[in-house]
């Protein structure tokens, strides 16, 4: 896990890095020990009034297929150097209007030992059609904790920063130069 500065500087270094006129804004940069994942919010295309949602969400899809073919060189260009940089992947994605399109991301593979109880919750849903695998089953259970736990995830994650800051202040902790301190 990496603290909210780390998480900030990383976000700073997208921001200088993107090309001005990429996306209108940076949504949000987030990153784990795979992967960095880059959202931009990129401008709905423009419609007449009284647009039917079909017709809506076929300009959304369109305008986020026409983003990806033609920024795909500006985006690899950076993505190779942060991959570089940071030692990670980088995925890619946009939102356009409500929509949210990710482009490529990694799927990590997870080893988990699972008794049967919890092996069960799994084949229950495969049986019900709602997962194709128990791989899918896992991934579906995670994102419903995630969508019901958001609040109690980022507490969570907020006291393993205030945990890491105390270890790095530990008396086995590299000693940090004092500003101003010349070599």
């Amino acid at each position: 896990m990496i603290t909210t500065e780390q998480r900030e500087k990383l976000r700073g270094w997208f921001a200088g890095r993107l090309p001005d006129d990429l996306f209108e804004s940076l949504a949000e940069v987030t990153v784990d020990r795979e992967e960095i994942t880059v959202v931009g919010r990129i401008p709905e295309p423009r419609l007449a009034d009284g647009a039917s949602d079909a017709e809506k969400e076929a300009a959304l899809q369109a305008r986020i297929q026409e983003f990806r073919e033609r920024t795909r060189d500006d985006r690899v260009e950076v993505a190779r150097e942060a991959e570089h940089r940071f030692s990670k992947k980088v995925s890619w994605g946009v939102e356009c209007g409500t929509e949210r399109a990710l482009f490529t991301h990694v799927a990590a593979p997870v080893m988990t030992r699972l008794r049967q109880p919890e092996r069960e919750v799994l084949d229950t849903l495969i049986a019900a059609g709602v997962a194709r695998s128990r791989s899918d089953a896992l991934a579906w259970c995670v994102r419903l904790v995630q969508r019901h736990t958001d609040d109690w995830l980022g507490e969570l994650r907020d006291s393993l920063e205030h945990v890491q800051r105390v270890r790095s202040q530990g008396p086995d902790a590299e000693p940090q130069d004092a500003p101003g301190d010349e070599e």
